[in-house]
């Protein structure tokens, strides 16, 4: 940038307030901070000592738990912009990052919004307009219809003019939400009704168009940035086609295999999109790629910074959070499209609260144990959580991202999986094997990816769950007997440190720890024997699984090497292995046995993790007898935490197998909830707005 340039360059904001949480809200302050911009951070009730209000300079509660109580709040976000002297406000993503009405809103209270203008927010976040736009700017679109008539039959009959599979998609959609695939026409009507609920609740507007579906598609898309001068450049495209219940879990940047040719013309037509409706600010125009045709169409547009645009920044060298409020601060765009680099392959992972083996199903609680990789130039870790944090049900689940990058794409991806395997978290499910076995997959390897790579993989990526090695079982019981015996005086000058492994009347030290193994909905018990010969000498015997004999270890050494590790010697190698016991609450009352057990989360080869359960002894469980009796009754049970969003079903009602009973929703997403089999209703144990907890019975069915 030239000297007379620089001088014309306007300064940046003295003070920004950030409208969002978690670990976007944190990445946003990392910048502002690295240029001296003090920030503002708002909060809800139960994010009170979150990690960004932590980070920024003054924080602001703004209501309770609920969203549309706390971030969803234009008038109380307006409120803290002019009581903190906030010049800014920088949105995130979600939330309100492309709401209209709380730009024009700034707007006329005097506060810049990091973003783009109001018009290009309402044109882009509307699919029926977008698409108008983009035919008249020569962007190729998808076939469908995008027109005003919601009639439901109506629909219908242009979804079957298309041919299914047809896409329902939420006119305001974006993120997923208010998205279903429709194979067949006689779901069709239920999709709709749940399409456009979500969309409500998500975007104020039940709005859908219907297009046809791509039956192999690729998600490719492209970071664009405009200023107030009428420039736009794109800073190259990203493939993000791996994807769970239509939301992105891997993203990659450049996208792997497309020509040079198609490159260039992706990264125009998305230029071409930006200009057609004056953006400003950093956006994603977002296309499908037919793997079957190698023609692509534009499917949307996003009018903010995407999650996985750290990937572009690997690869481009450049902070798009610096770029964002130099161009709401009215500077030109810091690059030129000729200058913007491209280095090298970049790949982000992100990490979420969900069980992967149940359906990529949410799930809440808090962080017990966190152990991160250590950052590197190759290496990012977005995060907005430490151990101690609790996931909410009321946000969405994502916990961090783990940003790795190369000078090529097999270096990347192998920066990856070596991260993933030192990602540790015990306290709730994570999706964290289930990524490590993703970027493992020969097929992710090659490139060969499209939308529908997990269920095409399905089984690949979900091997059985074997039972774990014996020298694992052994290390998992030494850990428990170490923890639990009593502090020995080692000192020299004690006579008690040469009776360290024996008790009165010669018998040497056994420990016998007994553990269950659950394979799905079974459980294995089993037990481990370990026999102190000396000071941190062993012996184990580890009862087999599964039928295999028992395995003996002669003269291990072992010690607590800290209350996480343990380190050991089995059959002359040395290891050192993370265990992490995660034990009940100690207000856990006797009539809950079932929920007093310890599990203990041991994380072993190549970051795998195995957990084990330690029972409560089986006196506590006599005190639990209705409780477990009520446990074992069969109904439709709740998966994770939720909110009761329709009951279906009444008392009585018969109802038929794949019936609709229940509709939840937990970190904005619905889960239908269906009967197993034909029946009638004996029981409803949930209402319309409830929260309920996971396991609880929503609704027992008689199918006798």
């Amino acid at each position: 940038m030239s000297v007379e340039h620089d001088a014309q360059r306007k300064p940046l904001f003295n003070k920004i307030l950030i409208a969002n949480r978690g670990e976007i809200a944190c990445r946003v302050i990392r910048t502002a901070r690295k240029l001296g911009v003090k920030t503002v951070a708002v909060y809800s009730e139960v994010d009170e000592n979150a990690m960004h209000v932590k980070m920024a300079d003054e924080a602001y509660c703004i209501g309770p738990a609920p969203s549309a109580e706390s971030y969803l709040r234009v008038d109380k976000i307006i409120d803290v912009c002019k009581r903190s002297g906030a010049q800014a406000v920088h949105p995130g993503y979600g939330f309100l990052s492309e709401n209209a009405t709380f730009a024009r809103e700034l707007a006329k209270a005097g506060i810049v919004f990091i973003g783009p203008p109001v018009q290009a927010i309402i044109s882009m976040g509307s699919k029926s307009e977008s698409k108008d736009i983009m035919t008249n700017a020569g962007v190729p679109c998808v076939p469908g219809y995008h027109g005003t008539n919601q009639d439901s039959s109506f629909l219908l009959e242009q979804a079957e003019k298309i041919t299914f599979p047809v896409l329902i998609k939420a006119v305001m959609g974006g993120g997923g939400k208010g998205m279903k695939v429709v194979h067949k026409r006689e779901d069709f009507f239920d999709a709709l009704e749940s399409a456009k609920r979500e969309a409500m609740k998500s975007f104020s507007d039940d709005r859908v168009l219907v297009e046809k579906y791509i039956v192999r598609p690729r998600h490719v898309e492209v970071q664009v940035f405009g200023d107030q001068h009428g420039n736009v450049v794109s800073l190259w495209e990203r493939d993000c086609s791996v994807q769970r219940r239509h939301q992105k879990i891997i993203e990659e940047a450049p996208a792997p295999g497309l020509s040079e040719e198609t490159r260039a013309d992706l990264g125009a037509k998305a230029v071409a999109a930006a200009k057609a409706v004056n953006y400003e600010g950093a956006g994603t125009v977002e296309f499908i790629y037919d793997n079957d045709t190698s023609k692509f169409y534009f499917m949307e547009m996003n009018t903010r910074l995407q999650v996985e645009h750290p990937v572009t920044e690997m690869i481009t060298k450049q902070d798009l959070v610096q770029w964002q409020l130099e161009v709401a601060s009215g500077n030109p765009l810091p690059l030129q499209q000729d200058e913007i680099p491209r280095v090298g392959h970049a790949f982000e992972a992100r990490i979420y609260a969900e069980n992967p083996r149940n359906n990529f199903l949410p799930d809440v609680g808090p962080l017990l144990y966190l152990s991160t990789p250590e950052p590197s130039e190759n290496l990012r870790i977005e995060e907005g959580f430490k151990a101690g944090s609790k996931i909410e049900v009321f946000y969405d689940p994502l916990i961090s991202k783990v940003v790795a990058h190369g000078r090529d794409r097999t270096e990347a991806l192998r920066v990856l999986r070596k991260a993933l395997e030192e990602y540790h978290v015990v306290g709730l499910s994570t999706n964290i094997q289930f990524l490590r076995t993703l970027a493992g997959n020969e097929d992710f390897i090659e490139g060969s990816v499209e939308t529908a790579f997990i269920d095409k993989h399905f089984d690949a990526l979900f091997p059985p769950i074997s039972a774990p090695e014996p020298e694992l079982l052994a290390q998992a019981a030494l850990f428990v007997a170490l923890r639990d015996q009593p502090v020995v005086n080692n000192s020299t000058t004690s006579p008690w440190a040469s009776l360290y492994a024996r008790r009165f009347g010669s018998d040497v030290y056994h420990r016998i720890v007994q553990f269950n193994l659950e394979h799905g909905e079974e459980t294995k018990p089993f037990q481990v024997h370990v026999y102190s010969t000396d000071v941190g000498r062993f012996d184990v015997e580890v009862e087999g699984v599964d039928g295999a004999p028992n395995t003996k270890f002669t003269s291990i050494n072992a010690s607590l090497a800290s209350p996480t590790q343990l380190s050991s010697t089995i059959g002359n190698q040395k290891r050192t292995t993370t265990i992490v016991s995660q034990r009940p609450p100690p207000d856990v009352p006797a009539s809950h046995a079932p929920n007093t057990a310890e599990r203990m989360h041991i994380f072993h080869s190549e970051g795998q993790k195995t957990t084990l359960v330690i029972p409560p002894p089986k006196w506590l469980l006599s005190l639990g007898g209705e409780v477990l009796e009520a446990a074992a009754k069969k109904g439709i049970r709740a998966p994770m935490p939720s909110v009761v969003v329709e009951v279906k079903v009444n008392a009585g009602d018969k109802v038929k197998k794949g019936q609709v009973v229940v509709v939840l929703e937990s970190m904005k997403t619905e889960t239908v909830l269906r009967a197993e089999r034909d029946g009638v209703v004996l029981s409803v144990g949930c209402k319309k707005g409830e929260m309920v907890p996971e396991g609880k019975e929503l609704v027992e069915i008689d199918t006798e």
